[in-house]
């Protein structure tokens, strides 16, 4: 057997392999959380806030998580919009192949991969210097600091797919930059600017650390942007730590809500995806 063949079959096995690792993994995630938050999930448990002694295993449910979880990753979501597509705009638009582009970039790559408890301790120094309580309105900025380079770099690889031609097109139509950029690369580029929103509200609602300090937690439904906002990953977080085995349970119902509000997000920006890709000139 030939060199080449070996390492075309070496590869292809690592492919498999690494392939059932990713799988297997998701799987095993799924059935853990389906056993153990399955038989606690009913109606109260997500229509009810907690009640007296609910972190003693006692009635109530976890409305208030699930609602507060919504605000958060909601509002830093559209906050982070109104700044990620104008900076995707620019970078790939304008300033393409600048340096000081290359160098924005750069940066966005960087604050990606900032662990994001930095981005709640950052948030918790901000509201202490300006004499804020944890809010929700803390949240939802810690949130959108967090969404912000994920979103800016996934609509600025989303902008770089739509055809050069189609741009030149437009500029020698008569659209100015600015025409071009929204008439016509934001509606070509619409689905995969939509993954990316998608994506970054994925990362927002899942994430504990930076709303740890900032967002608080509490057991009521929040009534203003300056009350403190309860939410699933804390929930998560505060209930495993009991010594009760029915909070616990609870916990894993929980995390079983957050899987499915996500799974929901991923199966909802495909279909919205493919049936926008059909109007896509490639």
């Amino acid at each position: 057997m030939s060199r080449r063949r070996l390492e075309e079959g070496f590869f292809r096995v690592l492919m498999l392999f690494s392939t059932a690792v990713v799988l297997g993994s998701l799987l095993l995630i799924l059935l853990t959380i389906l056993w153990r938050g399955l038989p606690s999930l009913n109606l109260a448990m997500l229509t009810q806030l907690p009640q007296g002694g609910y972190y003693l295993g006692k009635e109530g449910g976890i409305l208030n998580a699930i609602v507060g979880s919504l605000y958060l990753a909601g509002g830093a979501t559209i906050l982070s919009v109104l700044f990620s597509l104008p900076m995707a705009i620019y970078l790939r638009l304008y300033a393409n192949q600048t340096r000081q582009a290359e160098l924005a970039r750069l940066a966005l790559d960087v604050l990606w991969g900032i662990p994001s408890i930095v981005y709640g301790v950052l948030g918790f120094a901000i509201m202490l210097w300006l004499g804020m309580r944890a809010s929700l309105l803390g949240g939802i900025i810690a949130l959108a600091l967090l969404e912000l380079p994920i979103m800016v770099r996934g609509m600025d690889e989303a902008l770089q797919m739509v055809p050069p031609a189609l741009l030149e097109s437009s500029y020698a139509l008569g659209a100015t930059r600015l025409e071009t950029a929204v008439k016509v690369a934001v509606r070509q580029a619409f689905p995969g600017l939509l993954t990316a929103v998608l994506l970054a509200f994925g990362r927002g609602i899942g994430d504990a650390a930076s709303v740890l300090f900032t967002a608080g937690y509490t057991d009521r439904l929040p009534g203003s942007l300056l009350d403190p906002a309860a939410s699933l990953p804390l929930a998560v977080f505060f209930q495993l730590g009991t010594p009760f085995p029915a909070v616990q349970e609870r916990a894993y119902t929980a995390a079983l809500v957050l899987t499915i509000i996500v799974l929901a997000l991923s199966l909802i920006s495909r279909q919205v995806s493919r049936r926008l890709t059909r109007h896509v000139v490639r």
